[in-house]
């Protein structure tokens, strides 16, 4: 129970260790170990079996620890040299130890040769579970391969991923450290690494100190992980007070529980302590047991005396040794592994000497490897828990998580979560408000600043450093931290960088907006203005103007305007898949049937124009059917609109323009190649009008209507030429539909003013009551005098 320096020479015949001072932990685990011996001696266990034990001290010597080995399976004084050690049957039948994994590592070596047990309640090193290497090697804790799964996921669980490590050159320092950066790959990175030589005599260990104490203080990293004895600990913690340099610390199991440590001197100036410890009991009787501690009558034990000393500060007899609260002098639970480890091996022995409730019917002088056997199926019940061997020969429960809580000029450790291995994640104790105030005020250690809700990670080459980028619109997160914007549900939207989906407001021509109400408005008139052409047309039918006119012909271009006008009402309210495809129908329809007119007058009026040439005129007379050529130039225009809405029809659609939450609902064309190909039916229609109106402008007539329909089609193409750029660039906007509605209310009231002005219509019902009064009025003299008054107007045709 000694701390040991190396003797200062090798190959002298001195003592291989100096025993230095007494380890009340160590010495204590052992007083464990020995009350629950004389407890299994005192019960049922095992009736008839009475078991013995031999402390040896290896002072953390490999060397030492060897010796002591050599010492207990030795028979008559010496380890025998066998070819076979199946039948080998030495006095002791198990060894308890050792502390330290690399000492466990150095005798486990030895015992595998005679499959001997060997039970550690502490040596913690991954390389211990390779039964290939020691098969004859338990533990009745978990691995290190655990205890770095733990560690990981309580830096992540406070979001820690940027932290330093300091491991011990040794066995264990190295296993685990590696298992813990296995773990933690993608997950916590480590801004240092450092390594520090395990032996405290080194002649270069406090220069690593230092060296490690430098890089702490230089690093951005708040948690730093000590893999180290409790010497090195001490010695890292005495630099960092020197320099008031605070950081959180999170202990491995070597250190996490040393009482040592938590009494140094300004220990509250290094900052917060979290380790692990092995889940821990309270051992029943064992500290009366303590109180009540002698030597054998006429025996002297100085150890006892020590511990009395230290403990109690009481050197007299047990009864007039007194204190208020042993347990603030030492934690007895630390020694419950103890008492677990000797039940392991009383009921492995129970089940090998097949015992009852009074006898065991086995022999008592078996070799030791079948008392390896019996004891990794053990399956038992101690103190309310069941506890068993893995397929490795470890325990596999969990750990306590600790925290060093201030108290005055010390630190008291205090249990505020655990880790269990069957769900692999930490637990934090919340039933008390202290455990959860103080987590709380705990910082964050992190490569990058955590990405808010509403952004995401752009990762960098290096794992645990990003930067944040913000969801584009319509996508949104959150959380913190998330690798990846979700989309928003169907109907509802966000913003550039939005931590929330909500409903968008639907933006479309409405009836009570500013522009729907002039749209209405301009419609109204436009058809006002339809209709009281058509009463004056009806009125004054009868009249040789309206007959000239071309009554029929300019009906029907009424008619097509009326449609025409129509079509803009369908432009307003919310699009619909039938609005949609009524909007571009109609318009289609209607102002082709128009301007079909207008190309039935002008082709009238070349006709004319090649009088002069008779074959000519009447081969090209033969085309003149005014109806049918009706029919047939609107028919094409319905051809065009059959296909496409057949292949390709206009649908409501959203669209994301980046005005915030407002999203437009308009009618997305479809097809573009039949969008296109109706509004190129229209103007080749309207060019061809403009065509032959031009031929035939210098035809010597009274009636000649060139000039209006020439003025008429260039208002059209010049109107929808105009139009093209302009939806192209408002094609995400409700306001397309503005710019389309707009064009045709421009179109039709071009025509209607050029071939239905007022300033037509008043004369020709000025004439009509001439007319009536002088009805012997030549009607040579009355066209000449229309021909002055109406020169461009389609009522003198």
């Amino acid at each position: 129970f000694c701390c040991s320096t190396p003797a200062p020479g090798l190959g002298t015949k001195k003592s291989l260790s100096l025993f230095t001072s007494f380890d009340l932990t160590t010495f204590l685990q052992s007083l464990s170990a020995i009350h629950t011996i004389e407890e299994i001696n005192n019960s049922t266990l095992l009736p008839g079996i009475k078991l013995g034990y031999e402390v040896c001290d290896p002072c953390a010597s490999p060397t030492k620890a060897l010796h002591c080995v050599e010492h207990l399976l030795a028979v008559n004084g010496s380890l025998p040299a066998l070819v076979d050690y199946t039948d080998f049957r030495p006095p002791v039948k198990a060894i308890l130890g050792e502390r330290y994994s690399e000492l466990s590592i150095a005798i486990a070596k030895l015992l595998s040769l005679y499959l001997f047990p060997q039970i550690s309640c502490s040596s913690s090193s991954p390389v211990l579970s390779d039964k290939l290497r020691y098969p004859s090697f338990m533990r009745v804790i978990p691995s290190d391969v655990y205890q770095a799964r733990a560690l990981v996921k309580l830096m992540s669980h406070f979001s820690w991923n940027w932290v330093g490590v300091v491991y011990g050159d040794d066995d264990y320092g190295r296993a685990a450290y590696q298992s813990f950066m296995q773990e933690s790959e993608g997950k916590i990175c480590a801004d240092f690494e450092k390594v520090v030589p395990h032996y405290l005599d080194h002649v270069d260990v406090d220069k690593h100190i230092k060296d490690v104490a430098q890089s702490i203080r230089k690093s951005e990293a708040k948690v730093v992980l000590l893999i180290l004895k409790p010497q090195l600990v001490e010695k890292l913690f005495k630099e960092m007070i020197q320099t008031n340099t605070s950081r959180i610390w999170i202990a491995s199991d070597a250190w996490s529980m040393n009482r040592f440590l938590t009494k140094m001197k300004d220990i509250n100036k290094v900052g917060k302590i979290f380790g692990f410890s092995f889940s821990m009991g309270i051992t029943p009787g064992f500290e009366d047991y303590l109180k009540n501690l002698r030597p054998t009558p006429g025996a002297r034990n100085d150890f006892i005396e020590e511990y009395k000393q230290l403990r109690l500060n009481c050197s007299l007899s047990p009864s007039t040794c007194a204190i208020d609260d042993v347990l603030q002098a030492v934690d007895l639970r630390e020694a419950y592994r103890e008492r677990v480890a000797i039940h392991a091996f009383a009921h492995g022995l129970r089940a090998l000497l097949t015992c009852n409730e009074t006898a065991c019917s086995g022999d008592t002088n078996f070799p030791p490897w079948q008392l390896v056997e019996s004891m990794r199926s053990v399956n038992f019940m101690l103190d309310g828990n069941t506890y068993s061997f893995d397929k490795n020969g470890d325990f596999a429960d969990g750990y306590d998580l600790i925290m060093w809580k201030e108290k005055n000029d010390e630190r008291f450790i205090e249990i505020v979560g655990r880790f269990l291995l069957k769900n692999g994640d930490v637990e934090i104790l919340t039933d008390n408000h202290s455990h959860l105030c103080f987590i709380l005020q705990l910082p964050w250690s992190k490569c990058s600043e955590s990405c808010p809700p509403g952004s995401v990670k752009n990762q960098s080459k290096i794992p645990c450093c990003y930067n944040c980028v913000q969801c584009g619109e319509g996508n949104y997160t959150d959380g913190w931290d998330l690798p990846e914007c979700l989309r928003c549900p169907k109907g509802m939207w966000s913003n550039k960088g939005g931590s929330q989906c909500r409903k968008f407001e639907e933006k479309y021509l409405d009836w009570k907006d500013g522009y729907p109400i002039a749209l209405l408005a301009a419609t109204a008139i436009g058809l006002v203005l339809v209709l009281t052409s058509l009463i004056i047309f009806y009125v004054h039918r009868s009249t040789i103007v309206i007959k000239k006119a071309d009554n029929t012909m300019s009906c029907f271009m009424l008619l097509g305007l009326a449609v025409s006008f129509v079509s803009v009402i369908m432009f307003i309210s919310r699009p619909n898949e039938h609005l949609c495809r009524a909007q571009q129908a109609v318009y289609g329809l209607g102002f082709t049937l128009c301007v079909s007119c207008i190309l039935v007058k002008a082709y009238r009026t070349f006709l004319a124009f090649i009088a002069f040439d008779p074959d000519k005129q009447h081969k090209l007379k033969k085309l003149y059917k005014p109806l049918i050529n009706l029919g047939l130039l609107t028919g094409g225009q319905g051809i065009i609109l059959l296909f496409w809405l057949v292949f390709g029809s206009p649908r409501p659609d959203l669209k994301w323009p980046g005005t915030g939450m407002e999203k437009y609902v308009v009618c997305d064309e479809g097809s573009i190649v039949g969008f296109g190909v109706m509004h190129g039916y229209i103007a080749l229609l309207a060019f061809i009008c403009f065509f032959l109106a031009f031929k035939g402008r210098k035809v010597p007539h009274d009636f000649n209507e060139t000039g209006v329909i020439i003025f008429s089609m260039l208002i059209h193409l010049f109107v929808w030429l105009c139009f093209i750029p302009i939806y192209i660039e408002r094609n995400k906007t409700e306001q397309r539909h503005i710019v389309q509605a707009s064009a045709i209310l421009a179109s039709s009231y071009g025509i209607m003013f050029c071939h239905f002005g007022l300033s037509c219509l008043l004369p020709a019902t000025a004439f009509t009551i001439n007319k009536q009064i002088l009805p012997g009025q030549n009607k040579l003299d009355f066209s000449s005098h229309i021909h002055c008054k109406c020169t461009n107007n389609v009522l003198i045709v």
